[in-house]
């Protein structure tokens, strides 16, 4: 198995023409939360990189660390710990039944299904459903609840065991995790082989033009090897008989799109899709004078986010994070923020809780630590739900709490 390798065409169209144009340094996946006993071993850094196709223009990761290194054991992200992110799947699923008639226990099958929570909605709907997820730890926690989960990659090989086993299926769903597959071509086959003649596919993704209008280099980290948008998904799919009919803008994770996708001529194409390929030509998002933009606006929000708890640190105070999502190790591995600045973060998943985060090594803790002990700031690394978490953390605000809000540029909340 090869660890890392470096990007030599493009993933959608095979183009060799693509170009670098942000150089986040060199990270440890974001994910690999550390138990105590391996903070005395090596860990391995892999280049973070962001590239765009000048051919179809998709933007993507200048390397690829292989899925096995990323996902299979021990994988540590739950897609439920919050309120607004259970709401958003549900109001999903529910959206997605409504719209298209589902009829009962038609089949829905969601990629990287994580925990089933999407799946749970559906199921409520009185789907048929079955999750496919790489992570055997996930995977069995979603099993408990009652969502049957297959652990594994998903690919031809499994497309076949699927239609074997549970036929074909009316919907597949594939939310914040289209964008973190390499072969995109064996996937788009896979849902060919499994859907319906009258099926679709729903992908759901953070939106390019919302990363780069909101500063959202967090995001970027080495799960994540596409940044998606809609002109290269467009050609993407005429290459196997299918269209794009349809694209939603969603507010979740700083902004996102939702994508839907069936055979060729079985849907009217929305004039939402024409709308958004107009506003990625008036953002200028395939242009390298405006991603180089982005790369020049990313060097100055650390420098800013730097200088403000430099500054607060020599005043004594003392700071914190709150929640450690994976894109928060992102900006604390760029801007090399440890143990020193930040005493730790505050979790509600219990996977993480005991753990040191990747890189920086910072201690993970319960959230009622923050409550206990009333630091006097708190980073929130999560942002995109700074709303729920500052609600749910009132009481640490009254006490005095403040919270560093640091994307677009760092802010204080009182």
């Amino acid at each position: 198995m090869e660890e890392c390798h470096k990007v030599k065409v493009c993933r959608m169209c095979k183009s060799s023409k693509i170009e670098k144009f942000l150089d986040l340094g060199f990270t440890p996946p974001s994910d690999g939360f550390l138990a105590a006993e391996q903070l005395e071993r090596p860990e391995t850094h892999y280049p973070l990189d962001v590239c765009i196709c000048h051919d179809c223009g998709l933007v993507q990761l200048g390397y690829v660390v292989s899925p096995e290194i990323l996902f299979r054991t021990d994988y540590p992200y739950e897609s439920s710990t919050t309120r607004s992110g259970r709401e958003h799947f549900l109001d999903m699923s529910r959206y997605i039944c409504k719209r298209f008639g589902l009829r009962p226990n038609s089949l829905v099958i969601d990629v990287g299904s994580n925990v089933g929570v999407l799946l749970l909605g559906f199921k409520e709907q009185g789907m048929s459903v079955l999750g496919i997820d790489p992570a055997t730890n996930i995977a069995e926690i979603a099993n408990r609840k009652g969502i049957e989960t297959w652990p594994e990659f998903f690919n031809t090989e499994i497309a076949e065991k699927v239609v074997k086993k549970k036929g074909k299926a009316s919907v597949i769903t594939g939310t914040n995790v289209f964008a973190h597959i390499h072969d995109l071509h064996d996937v788009a086959r896979a849902v060919d082989m499994i859907l319906r003649d009258d099926g679709i596919f729903v992908i759901e993704a953070p939106y390019l033009v919302d990363t780069l209008n909101n500063l959202e280099y967090d995001t970027i980290y080495h799960e994540h090897l596409s940044y998606i948008s809609v002109r290269p998904l467009v050609s993407f799919f005429k290459k196997f008989n299918m269209d794009v009919f349809d694209v939603l803008r969603v507010k979740i994770h700083g902004g996102s799109i939702r994508v839907f996708v069936c055979r060729k001529g079985r849907q009217k194409i929305s004039e939402n899709v024409d709308a958004l390929l107009k506003l990625e030509e008036a953002e200028r998002v395939y242009f390298m004078e405006r991603l180089k933009k982005f790369a020049h606006d990313v060097k100055r929000q650390k420098e800013e986010l730097l200088c403000l708890l430099v500054n607060l640190k020599k005043e004594g105070k003392r700071i914190v994070g709150v929640s450690a999502p994976a894109k928060g190790n992102t900006l604390l591995n760029y801007c090399k923020i440890d143990a020193v600045t930040l005493d730790y973060l505050t979790e509600k998943a219990e996977v993480k809780i005991g753990r040191f985060s990747p890189g920086m090594h910072i201690p993970v803790v319960p959230d009622k630590k923050l409550l206990e002990d009333k630091p006097d700031y708190a980073l929130l690394l999560a942002w995109n739900f700074a709303d729920e978490i500052i609600r749910n953390l009132d009481e640490y605000r009254k006490a005095g709490g403040k919270f560093i809000i640091p994307i677009p540029s760092p802010r204080i909340v009182q």
